[in-house]
């Protein structure tokens, strides 16, 4: 497995692999989430043209996962990470936040952030194994405020939700 950035022509299938990925919601009753539609290919162009959006791709160089993010408040916010369940427990998904963590010290951020429901296992529970802490709520910056108010709007706190950080 190999992670580059998103090419152009790869809109697509992002959307794809984001659509096969919440599928799996289905199983935990978030029929919700699991039909919601992804990110349009113009928002996904807005992150892959400013260089914040890489995949993990495969023998035949074909998108498996990605993941998307963007600068808040001094660390790269993990906008959205997704991996195809067929490429489901290869570590994609770790190695994808591996690189977005070397991505954002290079550039000077702190740390990713992130935003994901507490009970569902590949959420919260995997981010902590995989070194990540939920912050209390004194420990939210402006911008991690603004992006769980804009998730609220959006009815994802029907579910418990979480910010998260690792330095």
């Amino acid at each position: 497995m190999r992670i580059r950035p998103v090419a152009a022509d790869e809109l697509t299938a992002l959307q794809d692999i984001e659509r096969a990925a919440g599928t799996v919601f289905h199983a935990v009753g978030m029929t919700a989430i699991a039909e919601d539609e992804p990110f349009p290919v113009d928002v996904l162009e807005g992150y892959r043209s400013q260089g914040r959006a890489w995949v993990a791709v495969g023998d035949e160089d074909r998108p498996v996962g990605y993941l998307i993010g963007e600068p808040v408040d001094g660390a790269l916010h993990v906008e959205q990470v997704s991996v195809h369940p067929d490429f489901a427990h290869r570590r994609i998904g770790e190695a994808l936040l591996a690189h977005a963590a070397e991505r954002a010290r290079d550039e000077g951020l702190t740390g990713l952030t992130l935003t994901t429901f507490t009970e569902v296992p590949w959420n919260a529970p995997y981010y902590e194994r995989l070194g990540f802490r939920v912050l209390g709520e004194a420990e939210l910056t402006p911008g991690l405020r603004k992006i769980r108010a804009h998730e609220a709007e959006l009815g994802l706190d029907r579910w418990p939700r979480v910010c998260m950080r690792r330095d």
